[in-house]
């Protein structure tokens, strides 16, 4: 599977962006895309999954109440739409796949910069 991740970009505290992660064929009801990122200096860290059947996603404590994952299953598509954002959002944020065959994310997108300027 491959990833693509796109809507990085820069935008003021408090504002929103909304970033998409395009697979490059259809997704198993199994499977499981989440949403990670990485600040400068700092380990990746979860930020939010979704399972590819439209079960219940999961979110990082940091963005619960102002990020929110989808999924378009005819797009091929997942969806990260970020409101109310701060400055320690600032990350490269990277799509992954986990096909649930074990317990981690096997496949990863390229990331896309988002800078949240104060």
């Amino acid at each position: 599977v491959q990833l693509q991740a796109s809507g990085g970009g820069l935008v003021q505290a408090g504002g929103s962006l909304r970033l998409a992660c395009a697979a490059s064929r259809p997704m198993f009801s199994t499977y499981k895309m989440g949403w990670f990122r990485q600040a400068p200096g700092k380990e990746r860290e979860f930020v939010a999954a979704i399972p590819w059947s439209g079960g219940s996603p999961e979110y990082a404590d940091s963005v619960k109440g102002r990020f929110t994952i989808s999924r378009d299953s005819a797009k091929k598509t997942v969806y990260l739409q970020m409101n109310s954002l701060k400055p320690e959002d600032t990350a490269v944020y990277y799509c992954a796949t986990s096909t649930g065959l074990a317990p981690k994310y096997e496949y990863w997108g390229q990331g896309t910069l988002v800078t949240v300027s104060s």
